[in-house]
């Protein structure tokens, strides 16, 4: 519900972001056959990731224990911008799932940390400052 209208947004911004070097991806809870799914319903075509046993998601400390509809873990909203050495250069982390960034609002980060338009990838899925790829 929340995470589609993210997911769409960034998906319509699709181009800017590849315009400037910045390759997308998702995490989510979600099994890959259930994110398969939801990319073909949805029209996404950017990569997203599974981690049903939360691993990653732990690890960079975004878990949501039994935030999702029927109590079960799920990953806090969060989009990281993540540089070419694994260096998480930006995130925006928030603990209401109704609160998520625009895809503006990252365009604008990169803006503000790429005058030279280096490389980066945008994770819109749980990461932590320090933890690695």
């Amino acid at each position: 519900m929340f995470c589609n209208s993210e997911l769409r947004g960034f998906e319509h911004r699709l181009n800017d972001f590849r315009a400037r070097g910045v390759e997308i991806a998702a995490i989510s809870v979600d099994t890959s056959e259930e994110s398969r799914k939801l990319c073909s319903s949805e029209g996404y075509t950017f990569p997203f990731l599974s981690d049903p046993k939360a691993e990653v998601i732990r690890r960079y400390g975004v878990l949501h224990p039994r935030g999702g509809p029927n109590g079960q873990d799920i990953a806090r909203p969060g989009e990281f911008l993540v540089d070419a050495t694994g260096t998480v250069r930006w995130f925006d982390l928030t603990d209401d799932v109704k609160v998520r960034a625009r895809p503006e609002n990252v365009l604008r980060a990169i803006d503000e940390l790429m005058p030279s338009r280096a490389s980066l990838s945008l994770d819109i899925r749980p990461r932590s400052r320090n933890a690695p790829l």
